[in-house]
């Protein structure tokens, strides 16, 4: 355990070469050598080492009762690969059809495909997938800080107070957040002018709609 603890992070970089590796083997098995079948062993291997990775972030908080930047970052990669990974895997596939069947002088694309691609050319399309995205992201944001505040402050009992009153956004008194360690407070603030850009952002599709 001593040896995971230590090396948590080479581990996980080491999963994630080998979560990519399996994508683009994925792709080529299926559609460079037509080996349909085969292929899905790679996808179950990607699948096996995201399991792998939220185990390795169990693990380590077991051993050491501590929330710590690393078990956060594994939660994102988690939560992505759940969400808004899978339709970047249907693109990623997609890419590697248009790819390989340029290459063979095939069409690997289905009637599907194309007509997903056309619609996502759509602006009205696009707006509203970008509000989707923009909702989920919010919720994702809410649920979070609200289980960050709870393991920091307790209960729900002094929420009121921190909403009101952002004056702690920013301070270097760890004391005066809701944060219960530094670790949390920073990317905590981080990942709120990330939100706060992307939601701006995506919103401007709606706001701002790009002309059909």
């Amino acid at each position: 355990m001593n040896f995971i603890v230590q090396y948590q992070w080479e581990i996980f970089i080491v999963a994630e070469i080998l979560s990519l590796a399996c994508l683009l083997l994925f792709g080529g098995v299926r559609y460079l050598f037509g080996k349909r079948k085969h292929s899905l062993f790679f996808l179950f291997l990607f699948l096996f080492l995201l399991i792998l990775e939220a185990g390795l972030a169990f693990l380590i908080y077991n051993e050491t009762g501590e929330i710590s930047t690393f078990q956060i970052v594994i939660t994102i990669f988690v939560i992505y690969a759940c969400t808004f990974g899978i339709n970047d895997f249907k693109k990623l596939d997609r890419w590697m059809r248009i790819k390989v069947g340029k290459w063979r002088g095939v069409d690997l694309l289905t009637e599907k495909d194309k007509a997903i691609m056309k619609k996502q050319q759509d602006p009205k399309y696009i707006a509203k997938i970008n509000r989707y995205s923009a909702i989920a992201h919010l919720l994702i944001f809410v649920i979070v800080q609200t289980g960050f505040w709870l393991y920091g402050l307790g209960d729900f009992t002094h929420f009121s107070e921190y909403i009101t009153d952002f004056s702690w956004i920013g301070t270097e008194d760890l004391e005066k957040t809701p944060y219960p360690n530094e670790t949390l407070y920073r990317i905590s603030m981080l990942w709120g002018l990330i939100f706060i850009v992307d939601f701006i952002w995506s919103m401007s599709y709606t706001i701002f709609p790009a002309k059909g």
